[in-house]
């Protein structure tokens, strides 16, 4: 294999191009961004780059010393891939013929329909995003987060600390209801209430208002809920648009096996845009989590240098954390489809606890609010009894 091509310049593409020159592969690597910054750490963006107690120069994920050998191509978008000529090609009209494929675009933010060019409004995924979201922050008053989902939460509970008055509409009746289940997810968003913050759950969106900047919010249930900056947190989207008659199978992202492997010969997927196969639920899923994007590269990488012929191995069960109010967040496995979650230590009145989901007896979800050696205990032997 003389060269490979990683899409993808963050975490998880940063992950890739490591693990194949520490498995031994000394050919032509190229990685390609559509941003123009080198790789960088998304989880401080909502938390201490927006508070502004973690500068741009501490996001870095490359060593000062770290050389990879390879072809930096920044601020270039994929448009598409050739699967004849084996080409990648850029929106500037370039190509970059490679023998082995790394997809590792990541997703996009979804917006909300028809505030474009409306100033005051934003998302959080990107380094510029968090640019421009915290110097509206600074300048206080009134932010409204849609989505109370984990970067709304994350966000809230770090404007809350600046001294803005917040407020978060949910549409589901109980937020973090998809990822810890509705009991938990009631008691984890509580922290909003604890701290003065609002919460409205239950009710959607309708549209903002506002001439050239955001206003307002205006609700379904005809409330309107005035706002100096909104924050869109409605989840984000796959990005493998650039992948269509390509001939890799796209489901919720890219569709892979249980080791990274897509449908086309020499070319894997890892990050947010792969939704590997899970032996244990016997389903795909996309796990967005930089725990995720950190480890499951290696096992795509092994899969592609070995030309597909390893076996693949049982993925590590996805691990996630959220830093909110000061308390820390700690989760491990898959909430849906336990049939009982039970508090193994402390007190959810304390926000201090630790709970365990289990499925017929069998745990399979472990989540802990502030107790952080005791999960740290629990999400080990979890772990390797999935191994």
């Amino acid at each position: 294999m003389r060269t490979v091509a990683v899409v993808g310049a963050s975490l998880a593409g940063l992950s890739a191009a490591r693990s194949l020159r520490k498995r031994g592969y000394d050919g032509r690597l190229v990685v390609i961004g559509d941003e123009p910054h080198r790789p960088y750490d998304r989880p401080p963006l909502s938390k201490e780059f927006l508070a502004g107690t973690l500068g741009e120069a501490d996001l870095a994920l490359e060593r000062d010393d770290e050389d990879l050998e390879a072809e930096w191509v920044l601020g270039a978008r994929a448009t598409g891939l050739d699967r004849t000529e084996r080409a990648i090609r850029l929106a500037d009209g370039r190509e970059i013929r490679a023998d082995g494929v790394v997809i590792a675009t990541g997703a996009a933010a979804r917006t909300l329909p028809g505030t474009e060019g409306l100033a005051g409004v934003h998302v959080l995924r990107t380094l510029d995003d968090a640019r421009a979201l915290r110097d509206d922050l600074a300048r206080g008053g009134r932010l409204v987060v849609i989505g109370g989902g984990f970067i709304g939460a994350e966000v809230a509970s770090t404007a809350y600390a600046l001294g803005l008055d917040v407020t978060v509409v949910e549409a589901a009746p109980t937020p973090l209801a998809g990822p810890l289940g509705e009991v938990m997810g009631g008691i984890v968003s509580a922290l909003h209430a604890d701290h003065g913050v609002r919460l409205l759950c239950g009710v959607g969106v309708k549209g903002l208002s506002g001439e050239r900047s955001v206003d307002a919010v205006l609700l379904e249930d005809g409330r309107s809920i005035p706002a100096d900056t909104v924050v869109v947190g409605v989840g984000a989207r796959p990005c493998v648009d650039w992948l269509e008659g390509s001939g890799v199978t796209l489901d919720n992202g890219v569709k892979c096996g249980a080791d990274g492997r897509t449908s086309l010969a020499q070319v894997v997927a890892v990050g947010d845009c792969a939704n590997w196969y899970d032996p244990h639920t016997g389903t795909h899923r996309r796990v967005e989590h930089w725990t995720g994007a950190l480890e499951r590269p290696d096992t795509a990488v092994a899969t592609l240098l070995a030309y597909g012929a390893t076996q693949p191995g049982v993925p590590r069960p996805p691990y996630f954390w959220s830093d909110q109010y000061g308390v820390k967040i700690q989760f491990v496995g898959h909430a849906a489809g336990a049939d009982s979650v039970t508090v193994e230590e402390g007190a959810t009145d304390d926000r201090s606890f630790l709970a365990v989901y289990r499925r017929a007896g069998t745990p399979v979800a472990v989540l802990g609010m502030n107790q952080p050696r005791l999960f740290t205990r629990w999400r080990k032997q979890f772990t390797a009894a999935r191994s």
